[in-house]
């Protein structure tokens, strides 16, 4: 076993030989769309990002679901379905089965193995002073899916999110690992701050991020500062609450959008400082919007220091 739940990394990695080692992974969740197919490719693309967080490849998928047969048409199970299956077919991998019950709510998601060589897993035990933390997505779906939610969120938001959460983190994935990222996380369910500080505790060190780089999605500060904000924000932000440190002039609606809980969110790479420059034009010359937020830093306790 290289990897296991010690790190809180995204997936486990377990070495079968010299040159192979096969990365595992599950993930699913309640809809945050209405529509099933974009559900089902929305849930696909976020469990096969722990696979790419991990710097490897996925292989084969698994389906797992809870749908409500007797409340909901089987036709909304196959969308689900499809949306998942045609996802995975863009990441290059199969969908080999899975298992099906039925449930109040409908719940869908992956159990994801993927293929890595030994000696190229990256953890996100691994960041060291002077990295460079570049993000690959900017923040804000969970509160604009919860303004979609009370019907708040103007289409384009809503059809930006939704690309956003589609797509795939294959690209940035190769990036990262040509570029000698030293660890990585993809950001889901605890936000930047919770993705991040989980990073920095398993590495033994700590981050400075400047909030004016940090990228959000257009509308999200409107819409947080109407109070359109997830409970998981709220949650993440109290647990974190001991570990950041926070400039004066950030205020706390600014604090609960980098709590955040996005789905399918981008990756956030510690690669060497050297490497920050060519690796943000690599993202570039890949198609990936790719933003440098901060820095690791030499500290004596895990911490996060948030500046304007």
């Amino acid at each position: 076993m290289l990897v296991g739940s010690s790190t809180c990394d995204d997936a486990a990695v377990y070495r079968l030989n010299d040159e192979i080692a096969i990365v595992q992974t599950v993930d699913y969740f309640t809809p945050v769309v209405d529509d099933p197919y974009t559900f089902g490719a929305i849930t696909a693309a976020n469990a096969l990002s722990d696979i790419y967080a991990m710097g490897a490849k996925p292989l084969l998928a698994l389906n797992i679901i809870g749908f409500p047969c007797k409340d909901l048409s089987l036709e909304v199970l196959v969308e689900i379905l499809r949306g998942g299956a045609d996802k995975v077919k863009e990441a290059g991998a199969l969908v080999v089965g899975g298992h099906t019950i039925e449930d109040k709510e409908p719940k869908y998601g992956l159990a994801v193995t993927g293929l890595v060589h030994p000696d190229r897993v990256i953890k996100n035990a691994g960041a060291l002073p002077g990295d460079a933390l570049i993000l690959t997505k900017p923040l804000g779906t969970g509160i604009i899916t919860t303004a979609v939610k009370g019907e708040l969120a103007d289409d384009r938001t809503y059809s930006r999110a939704v690309k956003l959460m589609e797509a795939l983190n294959d690209r940035a994935s190769r990036v990262m690992v040509e570029a000698g990222a030293h660890a990585c996380t993809d950001i889901t369910g605890f936000g930047l701050m919770g993705h991040l500080y989980e990073m920095v505790a398993a590495s033994g060190t700590c981050a400075r991020i400047f909030f004016s780089q940090i990228p959000i999605l257009e509308q999200v500060r409107e819409l947080a500062s109407m109070g359109l904000i997830p409970a998981g924000a709220y949650r993440n932000l109290k647990y974190l609450e001991e570990k950041l440190q926070w400039n004066s002039s950030i205020d706390e609606t600014e604090k609960l959008i980098l709590a955040d809980p996005q789905t399918s969110g981008g990756l956030l790479m510690a690669v060497p400082g050297e490497n920050a420059a060519a690796t943000l034009e690599a993202l570039t010359a890949a198609g990936v919007r790719g933003i440098k937020i901060g820095e690791i830093i030499n500290r004596d306790q895990p911490l996060i220091i948030i500046e304007d």
